[in-house]
């Protein structure tokens, strides 16, 4: 596996890692606790060194899960967390960065997750109630501390990046991107390559949708979280299928499939960008292990970028509540 460096503290980990919110109940099916481990070890034994997780999953079950399952490659791997939400009853109940509560929650994962230090720290949401400046403090004395490696947030806007990193150096900033999502284009993206921070897109292969699995007549249960958003509405899973549509065309000229081709477009983009799609399944963890392994040449990279502008996506990504926690 590919190595690839996040920021300019350090960090470096495998060109792909795997988000881990799957083996928690967002998407309403749970694998069991054996075959969630087996998962994760099949993913270290493939070069996987990078794996996604936050207090919220679950909430705590996740990291647990984590913890238990990479103990025995505690120093092959790297294992990023977050903080950032407050957990009432079992529940979230909306953001909450205050200094004391970002160290309560470290303590909490360092527990949980069975390490003497946190690789990889994320504010998992900016919090409107605390100046940044004061969580990017608290993140700078649990390192001074020796508790967190490195500091990274998540969903946050351009100015808020340059107010932490000021603080205390950024190694990463993760949030949603892939080719139906790319309102990082704009500004952030911009903002981290001139301030040397990496970046880690979450859902790189649109929730599932960009496989090419999912149409407007898929039925998702009640407990998938999809069900709920905008864009998974059947009239705007009918409109999106152009782009589905693209990557097929790719994909067969690739030899590839549509998860392969959108994986691998994320990957040329930046030396500096870590996509992390998430899954429970054997199969679907070698298929997207295998798109580092696919060259997009600058004529396939136009090609794609040209069809892709003429396509509109239709529908938000998440309910309007759940918008307004982010600052893109």
């Amino acid at each position: 596996m590919q190595k690839r460096k996040l920021g300019q503290q350090g960090l470096e980990v495998s060109a792909l890692g795997l988000g881990c919110m799957g083996f928690s109940s967002t998407f309403g099916q749970v694998i069991n606790k054996a075959d969630a481990i087996y998962m994760l070890h099949q993913a270290v034994d493939r070069g996987v060194t990078f794996f996604d997780s936050a207090e919220v999953y679950g909430p705590y079950g996740n990291e647990e899960l984590i913890g238990e399952a990479l103990a025995p490659y505690r120093h092959q791997v790297m294992i990023a967390t977050k903080f950032g939400f407050n957990i009432e009853d079992g529940k979230m109940n909306g953001v909450y960065s205050k200094p004391e509560q970002i160290k309560r929650a470290v303590e909490g994962s360092l527990r949980r997750l069975k390490v003497d230090v946190i690789d990889l720290l994320y504010q998992h949401r900016v919090d409107p109630g605390v100046p940044i400046e004061d969580v990017a403090g608290a993140v700078k004395d649990l390192i001074q501390q020796g508790k967190v490696k490195y500091f990274g947030m998540s969903e946050a806007g351009a100015q808020t990046i340059r107010k932490a990193h000021a603080v205390q150096p950024l190694s990463a900033l993760q949030s949603e991107y892939s080719l139906w999502m790319r309102k990082p284009e704009d500004i952030v993206l911009p903002t981290l390559e001139e301030l040397g921070i990496g970046f880690v897109p979450f859902s790189p292969l649109g929730r599932g949708f960009l496989t090419g699995k999912i149409s407007d007549t898929t039925q998702l249960t009640d407990e998938d979280f999809r069900k709920k958003l905008p864009r998974f509405q059947p009239e705007a899973l009918k409109a999106n299928q152009a782009i589905v549509s693209l990557l097929n065309t790719v994909a067969e000229q690739k030899n590839a499939t549509p998860a392969q081709i959108a994986l691998a477009w994320i990957l040329a983009q930046k030396p500096w960008m870590v996509p992390i799609p998430g899954t429970t399944r054997l199969s679907r963890l070698e298929e997207n292990l295998s798109s580092v392994n696919i060259e997009l040449s600058d004529e396939d990279l136009q090609i794609i970028n040209d069809a892709t502008s003429q396509i509109q996506i239709i529908g938000d990504r998440y309910p309007e509540a759940s918008e307004k926690m982010t600052g893109l």
